[in-house]
């Protein structure tokens, strides 16, 4: 089965972003997007956890999207001009998808 190239991007993110950087990412174009929760973690403030926390506002979540090659730019600008001002994160890896048609 042929497959074609893509992009993973991953942006960890304060929960009460959230909202604001999905928003962004669809103005730039971006078509899908996955959001999960996540638990805990460590960085350079120390190791923290969702647990015990009485909001979500303290809280953290991923936002992952696979995108086509050419689209890459635009994404993470919109995704910098959300998060250059929080807590957060960005990564990008290549991948390879099979139907590019959805990206």
């Amino acid at each position: 089965m042929q497959t074609h190239d893509a992009k993973r991007v991953e942006i960890t993110i304060e929960a009460v972003m959230q909202r604001r950087l999905t928003q962004a990412l669809t103005e730039a174009g971006v078509t899908g997007y996955t959001i999960l929760p996540v638990l805990g973690g460590s960085g350079r403030s120390g190791e923290w956890s969702r647990s015990g926390q009485v909001s979500r506002a303290s809280g953290m979540v991923q936002v992952i999207c696979i995108i086509r090659p050419d689209r890459l730019d635009a994404l993470l600008e919109a995704a910098f001009a959300v998060v250059e001002r929080h807590i957060g994160v960005v990564s990008v890896t290549d991948c390879q998808v099979m139907r590019a048609e959805r990206f």
